[in-house]
């Protein structure tokens, strides 16, 4: 009678598994630990703990489609170019906006000045 093992298999044949090969095939086949942790006290739900783990390589993630640290400017400096780009990008549009009611602002004073002048009586 055999039991299955619950180790995985050894890579080479006749080699004994160690933490690196155990390690090794984590990293590369990715493991998806995931839980919920309730505590209730009569029929009122008091703290609710939702866990969701993913152990991977950085290759393996992205295969998955998980890149979130790609976009964290906390994480990756490409994420903070792109963030300033995005900030420079909006300050621009604000100062346009801005010349362009100062603009018009100033374009309709200069109106009313020219009214006035125009209505004021001439003094002798």
């Amino acid at each position: 009678m055999t039991t299955a093992s619950r180790l995985p298999d050894s890579y080479g044949q006749g080699g004994g598994t160690n933490l690196a090969d155990v390690l090794e095939r984590v990293l590369d086949k990715g493991v998806v630990i995931a839980g919920d942790i309730r505590i209730n006290l009569l029929d009122i739900e008091l703290l609710t703990v939702k866990l969701r783990l993913v152990v991977a390589s950085v290759e393996r993630a992205k295969e998955m489609g998980i890149d979130w640290w790609e976009d964290d400017p906390a994480l990756s400096s490409k994420a903070r170019r792109s963030e300033l780009a995005r900030e420079n990008a909006e300050l621009k549009q604000r100062l346009e906006r801005l010349e362009l009611t100062r603009g018009e602002a100033a374009a309709e004073s200069e109106s009313e000045r020219e009214h006035d002048r125009g209505s004021e009586p001439e003094r002798e």
